[in-house]
């Protein structure tokens, strides 16, 4: 049996938990329909991003986030952790107090494509930025504000995000 260096699996990890997320929302979607699922989604991935990133910071011995600096070396390791090569996210940091986010391509979208709820999903992918950001207290602004997918409706999928400390 081969065996994994930690790039490897990470990758299989984090896969591995996708398809879970994947195969819950589609028995959720069976069960209950779109607009619940929809809306179980989106609160189960914010109340699981509160959580997850207080793990973080606590893994990596961080103390409260008070500037910007301290927030983008919070999210490099943040995503170093959670994001895996086939999601498709990327991001940067503009300017300052500003993180940019996009999704290209999209493996959500790919899955709720597959689904044929493409046109009714209510993208949860950003809840869960979002989530970070509520429970490190850090005010924010988003555009665009959507609902809906954006990959389906425009063809692309981004965030920017404005940060007030």
């Amino acid at each position: 049996m081969k065996s994994l260096n930690n790039r490897e699996l990470r990758e299989l990890l984090i896969k591995c938990w996708m398809t879970h997320d994947g195969m819950w929302f589609y028995h959720c979607l069976k069960e209950c329909g779109i607009e619940k699922t929809n809306k179980i989604n989106k609160g189960a991935v914010k109340s699981m991003a509160k959580i997850e990133i207080k793990r973080i910071k606590k893994a990596f011995n961080l103390g409260k986030i008070i500037n910007f600096q301290e927030l983008q070396n919070l999210i490099y390791k943040a995503l170093e952790v959670f994001k895996a090569d086939f999601m498709g996210l990327t991001f940067n940091f503009p300017l300052n107090n500003q993180v940019h986010f996009e999704m290209n391509p999209c493996f959500a979208y790919n899955g709720i494509k597959r689904l044929g709820v493409i046109d009714k999903y209510e993208c949860g992918i950003f809840d869960r930025i979002e989530g970070w950001f509520d429970a490190l207290d850090i005010k924010y602004s988003v555009v665009p504000e959507i609902e809906g997918c954006l990959m389906h409706t425009n063809g692309n999928c981004f965030r920017d995000y404005s940060l007030f400390f």
